[in-house]
């Protein structure tokens, strides 16, 4: 029985060494003081639309530190969206991936420190049929405290800009 049990052992290393080994040549992906600060929003978090809607949010850092996921689940009857944050360079890029169907990113500027507040503004837009169909051109994302945090959401339709804002409220 203690054979058994020892070649079991052995085999299971056998079998996960290369599992190891591959961890240990990807060390922790780059950062930077502001992507950082993205970082510390990771968990659940509640909130309001401009209109008073009860929003859900939930961040998560993924991808061995690499990209930052954004889940948002609007009470309402609208599907949940997911947005990416990676840094590029000196800067912080957004992938958008919306319940319209297509995919805005946009970026920072560059960024030389966590500032609290970050303005993005629109690079390019995927899934669409025209230029103008309804699709995020910009995103400000404001850490107001380590608990509270609003965003301004800048939607361009046919030449028609609106904005919405939510605020939230981490939960504990």
């Amino acid at each position: 029985m203690n054979v058994i049990r020892t070649l079991s052992l052995f085999s299971v290393s056998i079998l996960l060494a290369p599992l190891l080994r591959a961890q240990e040549m990807h060390p922790p992906a780059r950062s930077t003081p502001a992507f950082d600060q993205l970082k510390s929003l990771a968990g659940n978090w509640q909130g309001h639309d401009t209109s008073g809607n009860v929003v859900q949010l939930n961040y998560k850092v993924v991808s061995n530190g690499s990209v930052v996921m954004e889940q948002l689940v609007p009470s309402s009857k609208e599907a949940e969206m997911i947005t990416m944050y990676s840094l590029e360079g000196d800067r912080i890029v957004v992938t958008h991936y919306c319940s319209a169907g297509n995919q805005p990113t946009m970026q920072t500027a560059p960024l030389a420190a966590a500032t609290g507040t970050y303005d993005f503004s629109f690079v390019r837009v995927a899934g669409t049929q025209t230029p103008d169909e309804g699709h995020m051109v910009a995103l400000t994302v404001s850490l107001l405290d380590k608990d509270h945090l609003r965003q301004v959401w800048t939607f361009e339709d046919h030449g028609k800009s609106m904005k919405e804002t939510f605020t939230y409220t981490r939960m504990k």
